[in-house]
């Protein structure tokens, strides 16, 4: 098994965890920019999770 790291699949990484801290300490607005967040990270990583 071969694992590489390129940023194409450390943004999404980055923007999933930081959606879930955010998520932690919830607010709406940190609340809509977590949902945000989660999506966008969990959409990017989809792809990779494929191979």
């Amino acid at each position: 098994m071969n694992v590489h790291l390129d940023i194409t699949l450390l943004q999404p990484a980055i923007a999933l965890i930081a959606g879930l801290l955010i998520l932690l300490m919830p607010r709406l607005l940190n609340l809509v920019v977590a949902i945000y967040l989660i999506v966008l990270g969990v959409s990017g990583l989809w792809p990779h999770l494929l191979h």
